[in-house]
């Protein structure tokens, strides 16, 4: 089965225009409508370049191909939906800028992005400051929407959405079906100390020893690390039946293979962050068995996902949509939905914004990935996660459900 999150290029069906990213990475010809018209603008804040690039230009064009369709079914009456794409570096000094642009340009009336959580935490109260919508397909950080204290949960920036479950659910979840579908009782835990990694493995560590197993060790890494030998030489002492790594995959990726090369033949698991074919080829021929969990149900699997997948193919898009392109085109499709509403009485993308805000709360719609509408905290009402194990140099799924 060809992996779903590297599409080839296909022959394209629909009207595109030049997807070449320009200086910052603007782009502000997306469908094609009459010159008559307002503009308003979509902005995409995610990392273009660097590592993370491949999940980036994934909700980049994702982003592109649903203001494409609503365009070209002049879903907005009167008004012409343009993308401006903003490389965030997945870093958040290089993010607040994106943010801050975006901010100034009146024609922009929302966000989807980041897909870092680290990112988002700076991106948000300036965009909120701008009464800017901001949905992200990616953040799975919790204090992101509910705050830092998660005993006593407040909802943080109004103007924040997102349409991807978060680490208070992937985390349990994953330690769940090690505990009790794996049959594993012993682990090592480790995480970059990112917003996003630090979280998830916490969050895993807290539901494994609430069901009983135990954390043999509990490590941290760099961000920028390359070299895992010691870490990998404390765990292997504590002879773990599985690492638990809450970070990306081209952290994740060279563990893999420095574990399996130093002795520790066991396998390395993962939240979202590595759900990539990427960690596969940096991980090598023997990260059969490793393991991710990551947001949804599989995209192939759905019948709401077959509309995406095959408009996406026709699109002729270069890069693969990878694994957050779905919730991008969700996320890019909520906004839409809310401009219909904000946008029709506005004299300019700025006048709306805060129309755009109010109207997202009351979103719903069936989406390429399931049901999309979001709760008190602007968080996706949907639950589901899926393990997927690599299998024959392959993401395969291996369970898909709710949190128990």
């Amino acid at each position: 089965m060809t992996n779903h999150r590297f599409v080839a290029a296909g022959l394209s069906s629909l009207v595109i225009a030049s997807l070449a990213l320009t200086g910052c990475g603007s782009r502000t010809d997306s469908g094609a409508a009459a010159t008559t018209n307002k503009v308003a603008k979509i902005a995409v804040i995610a990392p273009l370049t660097g590592d993370l690039s491949v999940m980036g230009l994934g909700i980049k064009n994702s982003v592109d191909l649903a203001i494409q369709q609503a365009n070209k079914a002049n879903a907005i009456p009167g008004w012409t939906l343009q993308l401006e794409a903003q490389d965030d570096q997945a870093t958040p000094d290089v993010g607040a800028n994106a943010a801050t642009k975006v901010s100034a340009d009146k024609a922009v009336v929302a966000v989807v992005g980041t897909l870092n959580s680290g990112v988002a935490q700076s991106v948000q109260p300036i965009l909120n400051t701008a009464n800017i919508t901001m949905v992200s397909p990616a953040n799975t950080n919790p204090a992101l929407t509910q705050g830092a204290d998660a005993a006593n949960p407040k909802r943080t920036y109004p103007n924040y959405f997102r349409v991807c479950t978060t680490d208070a659910v992937q985390g349990p979840f994953a330690a769940q079906y090690v505990y009790n579908t794996l049959g594993f009782k012993s682990v090592a835990v480790v995480n970059d100390k990112k917003p996003y990694g630090q979280g998830l493995a916490e969050a895993f560590a807290k539901e494994f020893t609430k069901l009983g197993g135990t954390l043999v060790a509990n490590e941290t890494v760099n961000k920028d690390d390359k070299d895992f030998s010691a870490v990998i030489t404390n765990m292997k002492a504590k002879n773990p039946q599985l690492v638990y790594f809450g970070t990306e995959f081209q952290l994740a990726g060279p563990m893999s293979s420095q574990m399996k090369a130093a002795g520790l033949n066991v396998p390395l698991m993962g939240g979202d962050g590595i759900y990539d074919d990427k960690y596969i080829s940096l991980a090598g021929a023997k990260s059969d068995g490793d393991m991710a969990t990551s947001v949804g149900a599989p995209i192939e699997t759905l019948a709401s996902g077959k509309g995406f997948l095959d408009a996406y193919k026709a699109g002729g898009f270069k890069d693969g949509y990878s694994a957050y392109g779905a919730y991008g085109y969700d996320a890019a499709n909520a906004i839409i939905a809310a401009l219909k509403t904000s946008l029709p009485s506005a004299a300019d993308g700025a006048a709306a914004r805060k129309a755009t805000v109010d109207a997202m709360a009351k979103v719903s719609f069936d989406g390429a990935t399931g049901k999309v509408a979001f709760d008190q905290y602007g968080d996706a009402v949907s639950k589901t996660l899926t393990v997927y194990a690599v299998q024959g140099g392959k993401w395969v799924a291996k369970s898909t459900g709710d949190l128990k």
